[in-house]
């Protein structure tokens, strides 16, 4: 019998329609839902998302960012990581710099943007109050990142986008037995680690405007890491 090629657009697919209809951590739908209704002024005639985010970007890709988790008006608003708001503002002309994105900016769903060789996610998909997602919500959304990342058959390099994103992609490799304790597997910016799969992880400072606006995470320190990644991923 003939093995079935194993499709990992439909299976990214499907995989982000499960996360879309989530409703494991009831704080969280409650936060996005209820900031979804009240809305910024700024949005008022915006018609917010509301909902769990899924992740964006190539099927195919190399190299995977992984962040912390939707912006209150930014992503719940937009449905799209990254997307409509300062954090987005800065990660996205960087990547269209470095080769991933098809254009600079992104403002929504239907802007026509696209990412080649990448594809974005994160280790929680609803906005938390204050941006601090609780250990049992971060559990509760750990498995769509260990299958996110089993689908993706070409991927060679992870770039975490902060701490929390990082600590989630070392406590991936811990819960599927790729590697057996945290080790030297700890959080810098500019951190670069072998992982197994013949496999990369970079670490970033994450894009936020805490930390951009500040000089601590400046453009070309940002665009560094993703000159590396490319590097890594053996893409020219």
């Amino acid at each position: 019998m003939a093995e079935t090629k194993f499709d990992a657009a439909s299976a990214l697919d499907a995989l982000n329609t499960r996360i879309v209809a989530c409703t494991r951590c009831e704080r969280l739908r409650e936060y996005g839902a209820r900031i979804a209704a009240t809305k910024r002024r700024a949005y008022l005639d915006h018609d917010y998302w509301g909902l769990p985010v899924p992740s964006f970007g190539d099927p195919k890709a190399r190299v995977l960012l992984v962040g912390l988790a939707p912006g209150a008006h930014g992503s719940n608003r937009t449905g799209r990581p990254f997307t409509g708001d300062g954090s987005g503002n800065f990660l996205y002309p960087v990547l269209y710099e470095a080769g991933f994105a098809s254009q600079p900016t992104a403002t929504g769903r239907d802007d026509g943007m696209k990412l080649r060789d990448a594809r974005i996610t994160s280790v929680v998909r609803c906005a938390p109050p204050d941006n601090k997602p609780l250990p049992q919500e971060l559990a509760n959304c750990a498995p769509y990142l260990d299958e996110e990342i089993a689908a993706l058959r070409n991927l060679r390099v992870i770039v975490a986008l902060g701490k929390i994103g990082f600590d989630g992609v070392v406590q991936h490799l811990i819960r599927t037995g790729q590697i057996a304790r945290r080790g030297e597997l700890q959080f810098a910016h500019g951190a670069e680690f072998a992982i197994p799969g013949a496999r990369f992880l970079l670490a970033t400072y994450h894009p936020s405007l805490q930390n951009t606006n500040t000089g601590r995470l400046t453009a070309p320190m940002f665009y560094a890491i993703f000159r590396r990644a490319r590097e890594l991923a053996g893409l020219k």
